[in-house]
């Protein structure tokens, strides 16, 4: 089942590869959506796919790159929303 997750991650997660380490993640599980940088620090994220990948991807959120520290993650699932055809790096 296709189910799509926004995800807010924070810490020290902008200047250390964050969105490309996102980006290489979700491509290599097959996922598709995009990720940015907030203005507070943070980066977001909206992914579609299957529901377990996602929960694969999201491991890997919390662990992050070895420059990165994850201090939280917020989750929000919901139905498939939007359509992409790869997993993109926004601005």
């Amino acid at each position: 089942m296709m189910v799509s997750a926004k995800i807010i991650v924070t810490g020290r997660v902008q200047g250390v590869c964050f969105r490309d380490y996102t980006q290489r993640w979700a491509s290599s599980l097959g996922l598709t959506g995009w990720v940015k940088n907030l203005r507070d620090g943070g980066v977001a994220a909206l992914v579609n796919g299957n529901e377990d990948k996602i929960r694969k991807l999201i491991k890997k959120l919390k662990e992050g790159p070895s420059m990165a520290r994850v201090d939280n993650t917020d989750i929000e699932w919901s139905d498939c929303e939007g359509e992409f055809s790869d997993f993109k790096i926004t601005w």
